[in-house]
């Protein structure tokens, strides 16, 4: 469930919940798949991210087209899932809005929590500028299997 809640720079956002399973289930994963949409046109692709403190983060260049719909259109929406089977399946899907982290002491905590876990940080490295980092707010979120 999603309760109102107020940031420091006056977004409004939900806040929502994940119990301990699904953040361990969250932590243990390392792909999601990612859909944005512009002009009624949805576009899905899959994406390492990380998630810490109750939101989603990946890296994207400029010139792709998910970072030109998130530009136009703040809204996607994620899936982490294991599908082995018709049984024992499990999932967490999340709606929420975008903001990009381009630049500061975001950007460098991410940058270094990236180039830690993901091995294509450490042999392409960027810098601040050169590709954001998108963060994913959740405002709901289903999921099953826990």
């Amino acid at each position: 469930m999603a309760q109102n809640d107020e940031e420091e720079d006056g977004f409004k956002q939900a806040v929502v919940e994940f119990p301990e399973p699904e953040k361990r289930f969250l932590k243990q994963h390392e792909v999601c798949r990612v859909a944005t949409s512009h002009s009624d046109t949805p576009h899905v692709t899959p994406v390492n991210f990380v998630f810490d403190d109750g939101f989603f983060y990946f890296a994207t260049d400029y010139d792709t087209m998910k970072y030109r719909n998130l530009a136009k259109n703040k809204k996607c929406a994620l899936v982490v899932d294991v599908y082995n089977s018709s049984i024992d399946n499990k999932a967490i899907i999340v709606q929420g809005v975008v903001e990009f982290v381009e630049r500061g002491e975001e950007f460098q905590k991410l940058y270094d929590i990236f180039h830690e876990k993901f091995d294509w940080v450490r042999e392409d490295p960027w810098k601040e500028g050169e590709a954001p980092f998108v963060k994913v707010k959740p405002l709901h979120k289903i999921s099953w299997g826990f």
